[in-house]
């Protein structure tokens, strides 16, 4: 059955949407706003980054896990 979100399933998405709307700015005006706030290359926007990789990997293998079940082999 389908198990309902948790916390932290939520924060990741989050986290993960915003990531993505980061690349849209970057891919359509070539601005990326995390880099504009924190600097280029700093520690916080490296940390940043890792952190928003790991939300998409979380993301992912949550998904996987979640069709898994749900998927009838013929």
């Amino acid at each position: 059955m389908f198990k309902s979100p948790s916390v932290l399933d939520w924060v990741a998405l989050v986290i993960l949407f915003i990531g993505g709307l980061n690349w849209g700015l970057v891919g359509l005006f070539h601005f990326d706003l995390i880099t504009g706030i924190f600097g280029d290359y700093s520690p916080v926007a490296r940390a940043i980054y890792v952190i928003i990789g790991l939300c998409a990997i979380y993301v992912l293998v949550r998904a996987l896990n979640c069709c898994k079940g749900s998927v009838s082999m013929p």
